[in-house]
Formats: C-alpha cells, structure tokens, sequence
C-alpha cells in the first residue's frame, strides 16, 4: 500500500472535498484523508499515482504531488460504524423536528416555522446522503446528490411562492409563542446535533458539510425566535414572512451548492 500527500491551495471548504471524492471516484484508492487547515490531501492507494495525479490537476485547484510512501492503512470500520450511528442520530433528530415544526407552522400560521421546518428536511436528506457516503469512494452519490438538490430547490420554489402570496394578501398575525417555544426545542436540538457532529472531530468531506448545515441551522433557529419576538411587539406579520423568505432562500443556495458537485 501507498500513501501519497497533495498539496492544494484552492481546497478550504466541503465543498471542493467533494469535488475532489466524485473527481476520483473509480480509481484504485483504498481511503482518502483531509487536512483542511494545511490543504493537504492523503491519498492511500495501490499501483501508479499518475492517473490520480492527473486527475486532481483537471479540477484546478493548485494540486501539487509532495511525496510517496510505503504506507499501512488502519482498519475504519469500527470508524464508520460511529460515523452512521452519530449521522443516524442526526437525521432521525432533524426529521423529527421538521415533522413537528411543519404542523404546527401551519397551525400557527407561520411561514417562519414552515420554512424551519423544510430547511430541516433539507438537512435530513443531506445526512442520508452522507450515511451514503460512510466508509467508500463516491459511486452513485451525484445522482442521489443530483436528486436531493432538485427537490430541495423545488421546496424552496414552493415556499418563496407562499411568501409572496401572504406578503400580497391578508393573512392573521401569527401565533408568535408557539413559534418562540417551537424553535427553542429545534434550537436545542440542533445545538445537540452540532455537539455530537463536533465532538467525533472527523475530517471527511461528508461529515464536515453536514456541521457546516447545522451550523446554519443554529442561526436559522435563533432568527425564528427574534421573529417572533418582532410578531409580538409589532403585532405584524412582516417579521415572521421575511424570516420565513430567508431560510427558503438558503435552503435554495444549498441546493445550488449540491447540485454543483454533483455535475
């Protein structure tokens, strides 16, 4: 077994690990690790580096061969295991709330909490794309991520619409305790998945995207409350339906984002 090291320069985010994962898909490569904050790429292989040398040139993003070693790769597999117990827990807490914040978003009347709770569906769909991912090179992961792309994007088309439409209309002064009290529980929640996604300090592309959505998550749920607290001391619906336009708008960049990497 071989370990080669890369450089590259233009490798800071998920999203241009993912990139590099699909780009390699189908190369002899035994495991692959990232180094974010020195941009390095550890790649664990048999037979000729060149292929995959090349390979990560045509993504052009500064990649650079440092050296080849003889190496050993360590067994992961009781690493995977953790990887899907942690994303299972993630994704069944992010269905969770979706399905309770969607019920009583509309029973409140508020879009603020709908969207929440869409952007929580968005957020379980990329957690089972990255129990997808768990323990192997990208296979049939752009089309899953091609699909989950299109379908958050087509939620996000629907509630931008919703929003128009109430922003237009009538529409009564929405239930601003249930959404403080709802989005404080999604709050906690998602506070909890972050801690446990952070806590197992994994360096692979699909479980550091899934921090970084959560993290997002955590400012979509303290939005949510401050728009209730602007319901209730304006006695207007404004608050909520803008709130509510920008977490669609964010669950329509992230569904940009995926279907970039999946082309």
């Amino acid at each position: 077994m071989k370990k080669s090291t890369f450089h590259i320069s233009k490798m800071d985010c998920p999203s241009e690990e993912n990139l590099i994962r699909m780009k390699l898909d189908g190369q002899a490569i035994q495991k692959l690790d990232f180094d974010i904050p020195n941009r390095r790429l550890s790649v664990y292989h048999e037979g000729n580096i060149q292929p995959i040398d090349e390979a990560l040139k045509d993504l052009k993003l500064g990649s650079l061969l440092e050296n080849t070693i003889e190496a050993e790769i360590q067994n992961t597999q009781t690493d995977h295991r953790k990887e899907k117990q942690l994303l299972w827990s993630v994704l069944l807490i992010n269905f969770g709330f979706f399905v309770v914040e969607i019920i009583t978003g509309f029973f409140s009347r508020s879009m603020g909490l709908v969207a929440d709770s869409l952007d929580m569906l968005a957020d379980a769909i990329v957690y089972a794309l990255s129990l997808y991912a768990v323990g192997q090179v990208a296979t049939k992961k752009k089309q899953i991520a091609k699909i989950s792309g299109y379908l958050q994007m087509t939620l996000a088309v629907f509630g931008l619409a919703e929003v128009i439409r109430r922003f237009m209309g009538y529409e009564e002064v929405p239930a601003f305790h249930t959404m403080i009290v709802i989005s404080l529980f999604a709050l906690v929640g998602n506070t909890v998945s972050l801690y446990l996604l952070q806590r197992s300090k994994s360096q692979e592309a699909h479980m550091q995207a899934s921090m970084i959505f959560t993290s997002n998550d955590v400012i979509v749920n303290i939005g949510v409350i401050i728009a209730g607290a602007l319901v209730y001391f304006t006695q207007s619906k404004y608050p909520d339906l803008i709130v509510g336009a920008i977490v669609f708008l964010l669950v329509a960049k992230g569904s940009v984002r995926i279907l970039k990497l999946s082309k």
